[in-house]
């Protein structure tokens, strides 16, 4: 939500403002404002709190809404130290004071005037950022080349990066807006920040982001952080989840000093601070216990996988097998089937028996594998494939045979081959008219 509008001055508030302005030496006429509107525009009352002020009381009061820049700015509070230039003292120093009064009035005037005008002609360069990282390194760089490298360690990032940074890690954040053409500047950098305890102290406690008001990139964080005056400085840390500024340091402060505000800001913040790196681990701890419960539920499930995929596999082998069996099985019966009709087949086509006083023939007994006893009579002018057809046709003899004599022993040649297309007759194979063969089973070979 965008911060109301102020109201208008009156003329005599302006010229309040103005007289205030030159009494006091402050540059910033918001701050000015502020103050007398703090006093109801009592200007003596207004002067003499500030000279109060100027003796080394800290003030603390609610600084200007910004425009939010990734950090929260608009926290009520927020500690504020300022250090004011010297006032003059004595009646030369006021009348010093009430001379330069309209040439400091009619100064500011056409300044501002100036200014104004300028915004319509020029816009500010610096209102367009391209390069943050680069404004930051440039600055670094100027900064060595002219008060050396012994000085607190630069982040060297952007701004974001800074914040961002300082969150994850959960540290402080301090960010220092360098004001070139400042009278203080100079004298704040040699004698204050770069001093060895300064430094020192920055550097094991805290992150520091520094740059230029000059370049685009520090305009930019000032304008989020709406500085006063310079040197200045904010202490920014993880405050109810954001990034909140705590701490504000304005002018020209001694490095004992500067030290002691550090020191004060971080122990009014260290409880927020010890609270967010609690709350982080429990979430972190919530988290790894999470994250446990997944990958044990993770793994459960792959193993319950696992064994529904082995259970698929072994039901799908065992249905293989059993179809497999089956297909065998179906085989063996159709084979069977087969053999019975080829040996109802040959038994058909066997020639009659002839009697036993026949001249021609003899007498044959068979022993079979199982040890039976097959006794038939055969013509001499019958071929030997009538016996194996013969011995075939029954049902004790197996599948693959041949039949072998006695003594001397031999194979008779009872299949036509490719040397012996017809098998010789019983005549021809020297048989008696009384013969014992033995039929000898090939299944197995």
């Amino acid at each position: 939500m965008a911060a109301p509008e102020e109201q208008e001055l009156s003329q005599a508030q302006t010229e309040k403002l103005l007289q205030f302005q030159d009494l006091t030496g402050l540059e910033s006429m918001d701050q000015c404002r502020r103050t007398l509107e703090q006093h109801n525009w009592n200007i003596e009352a207004a002067v003499q709190d500030r000279l109060n002020e100027q003796e080394g009381v800290p003030s603390v009061f609610n600084p200007p809404p910004a425009r939010p820049l990734q950090v929260n700015t608009g926290d009520h509070r927020v500690y504020s130290y300022i250090v004011s230039r010297p006032q003059p003292r004595g009646l030369l120093g006021w009348s010093y004071y009430l001379i330069m009064l309209p040439f400091r009035f009619t100064y500011y005037t056409l300044m501002d005037i100036f200014r104004f005008a300028l915004r319509f002609i020029r816009p500010d360069p610096r209102g367009r950022v391209t390069d943050p990282v680069g404004d930051v390194v440039s600055f670094i760089h100027s900064f060595e080349e002219k008060y050396g490298r012994s000085h607190p360690v630069f982040y060297q990032g952007t701004y974001s990066q800074a914040l961002n940074d300082a969150k994850r890690e959960l540290r402080y954040l301090l960010v220092y807006l360098h004001g070139d053409d400042h009278q203080d500047t100079d004298e704040f950098c040699r004698n204050t920040l770069c001093t060895e305890e300064v430094l020192t102290f920055i550097n094991t406690r805290m992150l520091f982001w520094a740059c230029s008001t000059s370049r685009p990139e520090g305009y930019r964080v000032s304008q989020a952080l709406r500085e006063n005056t310079y040197p200045f400085l904010a202490m920014i840390m993880l405050k109810d989840r954001k990034m909140t500024v705590v701490g504000r340091l304005e002018g020209l402060i001694q490095p004992e000093d500067f030290i002691n505000q550090l020191n004060f800001i971080m122990e009014a913040n260290q409880t927020y601070l010890t609270s967010e790196r609690l709350e982080r681990e429990e979430r972190n701890q919530t988290q790894v216990l999470r994250q446990q419960q997944d990958e044990a539920y993770l793994a459960s499930l792959r193993a319950d996988q696992e064994k529904e995929r082995k259970k698929k596999e072994e039901q799908e082998q065992r249905r293989q097998e059993e179809e497999a069996a089956r297909q065998t099985r179906l085989a063996e019966e159709r084979r069977q089937r087969t053999l019975a009709e080829e040996k109802e087949r040959k038994s058909e086509c066997l020639p009659p028996e002839p009697p036993q006083d026949d001249p021609d023939s003899l007498e044959i007994i068979f022993k079979l594998p199982n040890d039976t006893r097959v006794k038939r009579r055969f013509l001499f002018s019958q071929s030997l494939a009538v016996i194996h057809d013969f011995l075939f046709s029954l049902k004790e003899t197996p599948e693959k045979f041949q039949i072998v004599t006695n003594f001397p022993r031999r194979v008779l040649p009872c299949l036509p081959t490719e040397e012996q297309p017809n098998p010789p007759t019983l005549k021809e194979t020297g048989l008696n008219r009384s013969e014992v063969l033995f039929v000898q089973d090939l299944t197995d070979d």
